[in-house]
């Protein structure tokens, strides 16, 4: 693996899969995977990286086993003004994130906490291993969640139960984020890497415009009226009808063969 980060002990981790998948990991167990800023930069260059290569046609994100992210490292933002905030750019990473037009998936393990469990909410979909352990405990630190947690858990859990995590601070396990529809699918523990990176690979199989398409559209309809988003919808599957790939599907099936999708 390459190392991102200027950091001797290469704080981010990435490597191209066979397959299409860009695997970025978190490299800082003994700070349990905690955010500073070398951290964000490293993940920021990683997810431009991958998104701009077109050999790659998922990411892969992922921490330790004990931790994804335990959160935003304190002893670095304790001092921090909001000028300073600002000047540094703390939330580039997320942005970076939902920016990134291919699919992201979260594979974590162990805690994603305060930042980490953000940087899981930014993902497309979430893989928790069976001792998963998500929750934003910024409120215990005189702060709140400032990355999406409160809108992203609104939008994923629903207002009630968003409240009371934001509120108290309280950690749930892979269990429970499952039956809230915070995670897209529960693994044995040790196992959340590779089953994203099946299902990373499973989605390079697909139309890349029509993932592309399906992306944009899902995202767009978590923040839009549904009269509006069922227009994009519509908008983006007709659109389709344009492509080399929906003619090679379709004529695919027909033929009954296995399609090659060309991204045209």
């Amino acid at each position: 693996m390459t190392g991102l980060s200027d950091k001797a002990d290469d704080l981010v981790l990435f490597r191209v899969l066979d397959g299409g998948v860009a695997l970025i990991s978190i490299n800082r167990p003994e700070r349990l995977n905690a955010l500073n800023m070398a951290v964000k930069t490293g993940l920021q260059a990683a997810i431009e990286r991958a998104d701009a290569d077109p050999a790659v046609a998922a990411l892969v994100l992922t921490g330790g086993a004990k931790a994804f992210v335990a959160g935003t490292d304190i002893s670095e933002m304790r001092d921090m003004t909001p000028e300073r905030h600002a000047e540094l750019g703390t939330n580039e990473v997320f942005l970076a994130l939902r920016a990134c037009t291919k699919p992201v998936i979260a594979a974590v393990e162990g805690y994603a906490l305060g930042g980490g469990c953000e940087l899981a909410l930014n993902a497309d979909i979430i893989i928790a291993g069976e001792g998963a352990r998500f929750g934003q405990p910024e409120i215990r630190v005189g702060i709140m969640p400032g990355a999406g947690g409160t809108q992203l858990l609104l939008r994923a859990v629903g207002r009630y139960r968003a409240m009371k995590l934001c509120l108290t601070g309280d950690q749930i396990s892979a269990e429970e984020a499952e039956q809230y529809g915070l995670v897209s699918e529960r693994v044995p523990t040790g196992e959340a890497t590779d089953r994203a990176i099946a299902l990373g690979r499973q989605i390079a199989t697909m139309p890349p415009l029509a993932v592309k398409a399906i992306k944009s559209v899902i995202r767009f309809g978590s923040d839009n009226g549904l009269d509006a988003s069922l227009a994009e919808e519509r908008r983006l599957f007709t659109s389709l009808f344009a492509t080399a790939d929906q003619k090679e599907g379709m004529t695919a099936f027909m033929e009954k063969r296995p399609p090659v999708y060309r991204g045209g």
